[in-house]
C-alpha cells in the first residue's frame, strides 16, 4: 500500500498522516542526495571556510577571497552548507554553526573527509565493488596486504598520520570502556605512531607502554613518545604480526583498529598470536567500529561494512561474532564493553583464563 503513489497522495491530505509522509520523504530525499551532500561537506573542509568562520561571521564575498570562487557561487556552497546545519545565516553573511564547530572539534574528522575522495572513486560503481573489482582504497591503506606493501616512506606517513589523527577519539572511548590503569605492561599491536599508548601512558601512570608495528612506521612511534615525555615509559618494537612472532611480556594487548583490517583467517591467527603471547592472568582488549548484528545501524553496517570492503581485504564485524572468534582463538569470558559512540568505536575485552 504504501508504494501505491494513489495510497501516497491520500495520506498527504490528512493532516494527522501528512506529517509521517512528509518525514519519510525527508528521509528518502537525503538517500538521493546523499553523494551531493558529502561533497558539499568536502567542498567545506577543502576551502577550510568553518575555520575561518570561527573567527567570526563573514559574507560571500569574503569566503570567496583568494579561493579562485565568485562570490555568487560561494554563496550557492554557503546556503548547501547552512541547508545541511554546518552554517547559519547572518542578516550580512554567514556564521558557523553547532554541527559545522562540532565537526572542527572531533580530531581526524577533517583528515578522513579529505580522504574520502579516494572511497568515493571506488563507490562509484557500487555494483562493480561487491563484485570483486579492484579498489584505489587498498593501495592507499598498503599495510593490510603485509609488511612489504608499507615500505613506502611518504606513503606510510601519509596513513599513520590520517590513523593518528583518528585515534584519539577512538582512545579516549576505549579508556571510558575499559579500565587499563592496573595493567603491568600493554602491548598495542598495529599502534601506529603511538597515539593510543600516548592516551594511556597520560590516563594511567602505571603500566609500561609496548608498541609493535610495521618497520615504517616505528620513527614516527619514537618520535611521537619523546615528544609526549613517555620515552622511558615506552618500548617500541619492529615488525609484522602477519610474518613474526608477537614480542611477550605483557598482560594486556591492545588491537585497537585492526582486526576490521583484515579477514577472519587473518585475524584469527592475529587472535591465536595474542593469546600465545599472553601470560595466564592476561588479557587481550579489541576496540573498533563494529556492525550491529541483528540490529545494524548506519555507522557500522553502512559506512564501514562498505569502507572495509574497499579496502580490499577488511571486514566489519558485529560484536557477536568477535566475541566468537575470541572463544574460538582460546580466550575466555569474553566481555562486552559497548560503545558510546558507534562510529568511533566498539570494546570487547576477553582473558585467558576464567
Amino acid at each position: 500500500m504504501v508504494a501505491d503513489p494513489r495510497v501516497q497522495a491520500a495520506v498527504a491530505r490528512v493532516p494527522v498522516l501528512r506529517r509521517f509522509a512528509r518525514r519519510d520523504g525527508d528521509a528518502l530525499m537525503d538517500l538521493v542526495a546523499g553523494f551531493v551532500h558529502s561533497q558539499v561537506l568536502l567542498a567545506v573542509v577543502r576551502l577550510r571556510l568553518l575555520n575561518r568562520l570561527m573567527d567570526g561571521p563573514a559574507d560571500a564575498a569574503t569566503l570567496a577571497d583568494g579561493t579562485g570562487i565568485d562570490a555568487r557561487r560561494m554563496a550557492v556552497l554557503c546556503d548547501a552548507a547552512c541547508a545541511l546545519s554546518l552554517m547559519r545565516r547572518r542578516r550580512k553573511g554567514y556564521a558557523i554553526a553547532r554541527r559545522g564547530a562540532a565537526l572542527l572539534g572531533v580530531p581526524g574528522l577533517e583528515g578522513m573527509i579529505l580522504h574520502h575522495p579516494v572511497l568515493y572513486r571506488d563507490m562509484a560503481d557500487p555494483v562493480a565493488l561487491l563484485q570483486g573489482a579492484d579498489t584505489e582504497l587498498s593501495a592507499f591503506w598498503p599495510y593490510v596486504f603485509g609488511a612489504g606493501a608499507a615500505a613506502d616512506p611518504q606513503r606510510a606517513a601519509t596513513y599513520s598520520q590520517l590513523m593518528t589523527d583518528s585515534q584519539t577519539l577512538v582512545a579516549q572511548d576505549t579508556l571510558a570502556r575499559v579500565d587499563l590503569s592496573r595493567a603491568r605492561r600493554v602491548l598495542d599491536v598495529g599502534g601506529g605512531t603511538g597515539a593510543f599508548l600516548i592516551a594511556l601512558g597520560r590516563a594511567h601512570p602505571g603500566p609500561a607502554l609496548h608498541l609493535f608495528d610495521l618497520p615504517a612506521v616505528v620513527p614516527g612511534a619514537r618520535a611521537r613518545f619523546a615528544e609526549a615525555g613517555l620515552e622511558g615509559r615506552a618500548t617500541v618494537s619492529a615488525g609484522s604480526f602477519r610474518d613474526d612472532p608477537l614480542p611477550t611480556g605483557a598482560d594486556v594487548v591492545t588491537l585497537v583498529r585492526i582486526l576490521y583490517d583484515h579477514d577472519d583467517v587473518t585475524a584469527m591467527a592475529l587472535l591465536q598470536a595474542v593469546r600465545a603471547a599472553l601470560p595466564p592472568d592476561g588479557r587481550v582488549v579489541v576496540s573498533e567500529p563494529m556492525t550491529g548484528g541483528d540490529r545494524p545501524h548506519r555507522a557500522g553496517d553502512a559506512y564501514f561494512a562498505f569502507y572495509t570492503l574497499a579496502m580490499g581485504t577488511g571486514r566489519a564485524r558485529a560484536p557477536s561474532r568477535i566475541t566468537a572468534m575470541l572463544r574460538e582463538a582460546g580466550f575466555a569470558a569474553p566481555r562486552d564493553h559497548g560503545s558510546a559512540r558507534p562510529f568511533v568505536t566498539h570494546v570487547l575485552s576477553a582473558g585467558v583464563t576464567q
